[in-house]
């Protein structure tokens, strides 16, 4: 489908709202109203008929790519341009979508040999609270990188000179690093502990001290965070990455035909057999 030179606002942040987990979740189950809606608004034409939705939604995905790059497209263009072939052997690594730390949610987090934050900012993005977030990100991963604009990356240099720079050149549609981040390997226990489930912080300790004292619902807690605290560094880094690849099931990514929804697949945890039937779905020629 041809890609106009411009689009109404509104237009452009509906056709960003197709990529959200509610959409694609109504999607998955085979209900197609919110998108025939959409597609009536903005692209009611005989040709369209022709099209199957998996089509038209790459139509989409393509419009938002040339004139609105969101935070959508920014994950998922560096998933695809970065973070897969990063991974390679993804049973061996664990990508995640928003994962909850403290007061933050960082935009996406790798855990290989090393974990890695990516704390995304796009050009519709304020950075009020982004130096609240990095101090949160540095006391549990091993690198920390920002993402940001080509266009803005002077805004960004010196905000804190530890953390590692990758901007985004929205002609190119290309990632570039500018600067490595600093290595840390000394965690903050008390930060981990907050990340941690039940199970997985007597993990830890059952797998350091090879055994698991006493405790009850009441104390278990604190005796672990003691005895996790008196992990040495590197040692406890190395647990708590082998317990966050162990938490996350193998990741799926596509790599051509369906490399526009990878990131909303990772957002909502999709399998490889329900992407199989996400797609199924979308291969529907369009009929509203």
């Amino acid at each position: 489908m041809y890609i106009k030179k411009s689009y109404p606002l509104n237009q452009l942040r509906d056709y960003s709202m197709l990529f959200s987990r509610s959409e694609v979740s109504r999607l998955f189950d085979n209900d197609f109203n919110s998108l025939n809606l959409k597609i009536k608004r903005y692209d009611n034409r005989e040709s369209i008929k022709k099209l199957n939705y998996l089509d038209y939604l790459k139509y989409a995905y393509k419009v938002l790519e040339t004139h609105y790059p969101n935070e959508y497209v920014y994950k998922n263009e560096f998933l695809n341009q970065w973070l897969i072939k990063e991974v390679g052997n993804c049973q061996q690594s664990a990508i995640y979508n928003e994962f909850r730390l403290g007061k933050a949610i960082a935009d996406l987090v790798m855990f290989n040999g090393t974990s890695k934050v990516f704390e995304i900012k796009t050009i519709l993005d304020k950075e009020y609270r982004l130096s609240k977030q990095l101090i949160e990100y540095k006391k549990v991963f091993n690198e920390v990188y920002l993402i940001v604009p080509k266009l803005k990356l002077f805004k960004y240099l010196n905000i804190d000179d530890e953390v590692g720079i990758i901007v985004y050149d929205e002609d190119k549609k290309e990632f570039e690093l500018i600067r490595n981040s600093y290595k840390n390997h000394f965690l903050n226990h008390s930060a981990i502990m907050e990340i941690l489930h039940t199970s997985e912080y007597l993990n830890l300790v059952e797998n350091y001290y090879g055994y698991l004292p006493k405790v009850n619902d009441f104390n278990k807690f604190d005796i672990c965070k003691k005895l996790i605290s008196e992990i040495p560094g590197f040692e406890l880094n190395r647990l708590f990455i082998d317990l966050m690849k162990s938490r996350k099931k193998q990741n799926n990514f596509s790599r051509k035909e369906t490399r526009q929804f990878n990131q909303i697949c990772l957002s909502l945890n999709l399998n490889k057999v329900q992407k199989q039937e996400l797609f199924t779905n979308l291969k529907q020629q369009i009929n509203y």
